[in-house]
């Protein structure tokens, strides 16, 4: 019952991180030039808060998969 459990929360957290990696921007593209954060020019000094918001978004998203991740390996050993 635990380990359907952790499952669920590993596959939907790794789902969320693919979509979470692919919002980011590249070279020139993402989610911030979407909303009008690439219209300042490419020398802006800090990021949008958008990337900010995002970047600390797939953070924790990535320190969840690790522990879905962990907790499966131990569960299974």
């Amino acid at each position: 019952m635990i380990n359907a459990i952790v499952i669920g929360i590993q596959v939907l957290s790794a789902l969320t991180l693919i979509f979470l990696i692919l919002l980011h921007s590249g070279r020139g593209g993402g989610l911030s030039d979407m909303f009008g954060g690439g219209q300042l020019g490419g020398s802006m000094a800090g990021s949008t808060v958008v990337e900010r918001n995002l970047d600390r978004l797939t953070v924790v998203t990535a320190i969840i998969f690790v522990f879905a991740s962990v907790i499966l390996a131990l569960r299974v050993a």
